[in-house]
């Protein structure tokens, strides 16, 4: 019997066995088509792949595989063009969309061969991967180019002093460098942890069919070469159920977010008035509509804000994940949007601070006054350790200092060395040397410390950083 004309057999991949119309907003909102237009060149050659894969199946002859791989190139050329027309209600998604329009160049009858053991599912499954991995090797470049201005900078800025903060108080001298390194060091553990993610994230899918594999003996090994795969996923109902790239990609995205975010309120603090340390430059500024005098550092605010729109998107999708059946099911289709909307976040926000830290300046003068002379609390402690007095003694010992600092209300350096004898006999008139910032930051030269050569140290832990170990 014919179908009615409503029902959803027509132009759908699924509607043999169905003989009802299906409602209008069933439709829209079981439709992906809309978003996952973005796979259509990576659903086209996985199309490719698999056709020609289906020569040596005897499914195709040479003759239709070459049909369809034509038709396949006009299909993406229409995509690039910005000529491909969408037909609303009926192609559901990108392979829907393409197998009709392929159908309508070549021919159904050679077009209809394209999908034999073949599913959506590990299609769908097949053009996230493709996608993804182009895009982790852009985040990758952008994550480099950010790397390379933050080791710039540390080895041109070497020479700037700073307070270094605990709990937001000032804490201990260190370099504006050592601090930019701290973040460098963050940024670069965020490098090898995504060169270890497209490691997982290049697996190939395709010829697991819908769940229980391929029935054609298809050779999946010559299908992942074609595709630059580097190995196959050996279980078939695996390859159609793991979102786990996903969810480890926007982990790993939310991570880098984490380190960007704080980043940011770093140097949102720096450049208030009240510390003047650096200046956003006016590209990623913005003023205010009322007052006048105001430059707003949004580059970085914004960097903070979403921040958090990764972590949802990546604890969203957990939450649609955690508790699906195997193998296949309708739930997976929301790992497409956030995946597509993360990715460009962190992109976006990479190349935003890497502007940003190109053009900022920094002003030196500022730092240095910032320095006080109870911030050498810990060097006038570490003058009796190399006495001869336990650390603990002298910890007790440069606390009483600054309670008496405090008490007469003067800076520790202006005590007068018969005040500090008052307080320790064993101060020498050398004590006065303590007093030095520049000492005081060169003496913290083992690795990692905030000493010139400690700093060049990590400068250049970070350029090894990219080449691409990991």
């Amino acid at each position: 019997m014919a179908s009615s004309s409503n029902a959803p057999s027509a132009g759908k991949l699924w509607g043999g066995r169905f003989t009802g119309g299906q409602d209008p907003i069933m439709t829209q909102y079981n439709e992906s088509i809309y978003f996952d237009r973005a796979f259509h060149s990576q659903d086209i050659r996985g199309s490719i792949a698999y056709a020609r894969a289906n020569v040596k199946t005897g499914i195709l002859t040479q003759r239709e595989f070459s049909e369809i791989e034509r038709g396949l190139k006009e299909v993406l050329q229409e995509w690039e063009t910005g000529k491909f027309e969408i037909q609303p209600g009926v192609d559901e998604d990108i392979h829907t969309a393409n197998e009709r329009r392929l159908g309508e160049v070549i021919g159904k009858e050679i077009a209809g061969k394209l999908h034999t053991g073949r599913s959506r599912n590990d299609q769908v499954a097949t053009d996230m991967r493709l996608w993804l991995r182009d895009q982790l090797d852009q985040l990758e470049g952008f994550l480099v180019d950010f790397l390379k201005v933050i080791a710039a900078r540390a080895e041109k800025e070497i020479d700037a002093l700073m307070p270094g903060y605990t709990h937001l108080q000032r804490a201990q001298p260190i370099r504006w460098s050592h601090w930019s390194l701290m973040y460098g060091s963050f940024f670069a553990s965020d490098l090898q942890r995504l060169r270890e993610v497209k490691a997982r994230v290049n697996k190939c899918p395709l010829g697991c069919g819908a769940l229980a594999g391929n029935p054609f003996n298809v050779d999946r090994d010559a299908i992942a070469n074609e595709l630059g795969f580097d190995g196959l996923i050996m279980n078939s109902m695996a390859g159609v159920a793991d979102r786990d790239f996903v969810v480890e990609t926007m982990q790993w995205g939310s991570m880098l977010m984490m380190h960007l975010s704080r980043w940011a309120e770093d140097l949102i603090i720096y450049s208030s008035g009240e510390f003047a340390f650096v200046k956003l430059a006016d590209a990623y500024s913005t003023g205010s509509s009322l007052m006048p005098q105001k430059k707003n550092p949004d580059s970085l605010e914004l960097l903070r804000g979403k921040a958090g729109r990764a972590f949802g998107q990546m604890a969203g999708l957990m939450m649609s994940v955690k508790g699906i059946p195997s193998t296949y099911n309708k739930d997976l289709q929301e790992s497409v949007e956030p995946l597509l909307d993360h990715v460009k976040t962190v992109g976006d926000s990479i190349q935003i601070a890497t502007g940003v830290l190109s053009t900022l300046a920094i002003q030196p003068d500022n730092m240095l006054a910032a320095l006080t002379p109870d911030m050498l609390a810990t060097d006038l402690a570490d003058y009796l350790v190399r006495k001869g007095v336990p650390f603990r003694e002298t910890h007790h010992i440069s606390g009483q200092c600054v309670a008496l600092a405090e008490n007469v209300r003067k800076p520790m350096d202006k005590l007068s060395f018969e005040q500090l004898q008052g307080i320790d006999k064993r101060f020498e008139k050398d004590i006065m040397d303590v007093f030095d910032y520049q000492k005081s930051v060169e003496m913290r030269s083992a690795k990692g410390g905030t000493s010139r050569s400690a700093v060049m140290e990590q400068i250049e832990a970070v350029k090894k950083a990219l080449g691409g170990s990991v």
